[in-house]
């Protein structure tokens, strides 16, 4: 009854990220270096804790951050991260007061919609998150894969690989990035803070820094660098003086297929290298194909990512590209917390911009949830699935359908990074 919910002062850090350990199963003791590195990548006025009797006993905090949606467009996001309740103080609704600040704030801030990477799948549909897009993480037998193993790297004439190390990639990276993010709807934009962790200009000591190898592709023609991958490779003892390395592909991004084929070729054709392992990787990713023998190529997982929340429907629907089809569609979009709910009407045709505005008191086509629409937004889910599973209630015989084609895209979306 008495559990403050507030934003942070500079005095509460150190307890709030004793807190967030705490409910991740993490050590708990930061020492004062470490706090004030972490406090650097927190704005206060995002981050929330519960507080108990002057103790923080749950987190919550929220990050700026541009999402691409179909089209290439990218709208303003609320990247909700760093939810935690300690053991002490679960199940009596902490999570729910949070989310519910700071989803406030979100929408007067005009934020178009929230995101976050979901723990747990039962949690967030409660708040209006929907599952908007998919993961896989590869494993690949290298012996099996039926590669050339006299692979001597791209064709000079079209590009070369070099092996860059984390200050030249704080130098390209940021560019290389916005590049691939705005061709990728799902993909987000990276603060600084982001480039200088993943290249170990700043380690926090508790998580510890083994540097990978980068390597980067460049375009002969142009001199550009067009990707970028960072791998690990274990090279443990041989048994019976044979050669049992793996390599852990950490990310790989490219702006063009030649970058990405060339790309995962060097990794593929390392030398000892008997097992490669992927991070999350698009749903649909050509990695497999790139393989003589595609089932070399094992799942090992294939999950749910991102989760999307819509907070203005207008501007969310306005915002992203749809097939080229001439549609009007009314959605009545139910939202239990009332940060978006209502009846909208959604015009397409094409070669012209889509519009999205309110239309109160306008027949339904379709009914649904607000965690629902997330899942269509930004295309990987299907309508007439949906409609299936009576999550989206048709009215008009065939609207169903339409919004199927509405909404699909040609390749699935993809969010790169954890964050």
């Amino acid at each position: 009854m008495g559990t403050e919910i507030r934003t942070l002062g500079d005095d509460d850090v150190a307890g709030w990220l004793k807190a967030l350990n705490t409910g991740f199963h993490r050590a708990v003791e930061l020492d004062p270096e470490e706090v004030a590195l972490r406090r650097a990548t927190l704005e206060l006025d995002r981050t929330r804790g519960a507080f108990d009797g002057g103790r923080c006993v749950a987190t919550f905090r929220s990050m700026p951050r541009e999402l691409t949606v179909p089209g290439g467009a990218a709208i303003s996001a609320d990247a909700v991260t760093n939810v935690a309740v300690t053991p002490t103080h679960r199940r009596r609704g902490l999570a729910s007061r949070l989310m519910a600040a700071d989803l406030g704030a979100a929408k007067e801030r005009g934020d178009a919609v929230a995101i976050l990477i979901a723990a747990e799948y039962p949690i967030y549909g409660r708040f209006g998150f929907g599952p908007a897009t998919w993961v896989t993480d590869w494993e690949i037998d290298i012996p099996r894969a039926g590669l050339d193993r006299r692979y001597a790297g791209p064709d000079p004439a079209q590009g070369a690989i070099e092996l860059v190390d984390g200050a030249e990639v704080r130098a390209f990276g940021p560019a290389l990035h916005e590049r691939v993010r705005r061709a990728t709807p799902g993909a987000i934009s990276r603060s600084k803070t982001w480039w200088d962790l993943n290249t170990g200009a700043v380690v926090h000591p508790s998580n510890g820094w083994t540097a990978p190898f980068f390597a980067a592709y460049r375009d002969t023609a142009t001199g550009e660098v067009d990707g970028l991958v960072a791998y690990r490779v274990n090279d443990p003892h041989w048994p019976n003086k044979l050669p049992h390395s793996d390599v852990t592909v950490v990310s790989l991004t490219a702006a063009t297929p030649a970058a990405e084929a060339a790309l995962w070729r060097h990794v593929l054709s390392l030398d000892w290298v008997r097992k490669l392992t992927t991070d999350h990787r698009p749903p649909d990713d050509v990695l497999p194909l790139l393989l003589g023998d595609p089932r070399a190529a094992s799942v090992e997982t294939y999950a749910d990512f991102m989760w999307l929340r819509v907070l203005d429907v207008p501007v969310a629907l306005s915002a992203r590209a749809y097939a080229p089809l001439a549609a009007d569609l009314v959605l009545d979009v139910r939202d239990t917390a009332g940060l978006a709910g209502g009846t909208f009407r959604l015009e397409t045709a094409p070669d012209t911009a889509p519009r999205c505005t309110p239309a109160p008191g306008a027949a339904p086509d379709l009914t649904l949830d607000v965690a629902d629409l997330g899942r269509l937004y930004l295309g990987d889910e299907s309508a007439l699935r949906l409609a299936t599973l009576g999550l989206l209630a048709e009215h008009r015989a065939g609207a169903a359908a339409t919004a199927d084609v509405l909404f699909r895209t040609a390749r699935r979306p993809w969010c790169p990074e954890v964050f």
